[in-house]
């Protein structure tokens, strides 16, 4: 085994984040975004420092379409690449173009003292969310993303979690869709805003129509990177998140930490 295999095996192993029994937690409801089209919440408070690839953030912007940001709000409603410089570090579980309004469900947020773990937790909730301009809800999606304190490990550290349930539409009509299928489809991952290599993230299916939705080949619902169908767990530590493999690097990584288990005992 390579020492870069035993260095990842290590990192894996120690401050690792517990996964989630259940990828929809549903109770972080305590405040609500009304209902909008493209609005965003003024500057509302994490209850901890969180460092993002070296910033260091208490405070963060709750946006309708399906993200959070920490420089400015975002309304923009047709997902760009998270890939390139945007000025404007982002957590997006799907960047899309939610409407809030009909019979959706409205976003809402909360910072608990005893959430993940016993640990200070941030968590949005998008449950059964419409797409533009849809009231009847035809098509819903319900997902949420959870940011957890870890400075039981590093000052700033923690554990996001984006969670998923059923996931039925992937644009809104105002970008290029219909029914809330086709034209420019929503993405899902993070960026620190800068697009420089190893700042940023999407999951596999973004932007690529019929994909990321419920029987598509990347489905959320059942898609993970941590074993918990439905929950990508992304671990931020000293500001870096190095855990975005896809399932079939989980593997690799499994094998990698039973044969440093057996090497352990060779050498005992």
């Amino acid at each position: 085994m390579t020492r870069a295999i035993i260095a990842l095996a290590l990192t894996a192993a120690l401050g690792a984040a517990p996964a989630l029994a259940s990828p929809i937690d549903g109770t972080y409801t305590a405040n609500t975004l009304a209902a909008n089209d493209d609005l965003s919440t003024g500057l509302v408070s994490l209850g901890f420092s969180f460092n993002f690839f070296g910033t260091n953030y208490t405070d963060t912007y709750v946006n309708n379409n399906g993200n959070i940001t920490f420089a400015a709000p975002l309304a923009t409603f047709t997902p760009f690449g998270l890939t390139t410089a945007l000025s404007n570090p982002i957590l997006a579980p799907f960047f899309g173009d939610v409407w809030t309004f009909g019979n959706a469900s409205l976003v809402t947020y909360e910072a608990k003292a005893s959430g993940v773990g016993g640990r200070p937790t941030f968590g949005v909730e998008w449950p059964h969310v419409n797409y533009y301009a849809d009231n009847s809800g035809s098509k819903q999606n319900t997902f949420e993303m959870l940011v957890v304190n870890r400075d039981d490990i590093n000052a700033g550290d923690a554990d996001v979690y984006f969670n998923y349930g059923s996931m039925q539409w992937e644009t809104g009509d105002a970008s290029s869709g219909s029914g809330g299928l086709g034209g420019s489809c929503a993405a899902a991952g993070f960026s620190n805003g800068s697009g420089d290599p190893g700042t940023y993230f999407e999951i596999a299916g973004s932007h690529v129509c019929g994909a990321l939705i419920d029987g598509g080949a990347d489905q959320l619902v059942s898609a993970s990177n941590d074993g918990v169908p439905g929950q990508f767990l992304f671990t931020v530590r000293n500001g870096v998140i190095t855990d975005t493999p896809e399932p079939a690097s989980m593997t690799l990584l499994a094998g990698a930490l039973v044969a440093l288990g057996r090497l352990r005992r060779r050498r005992a």
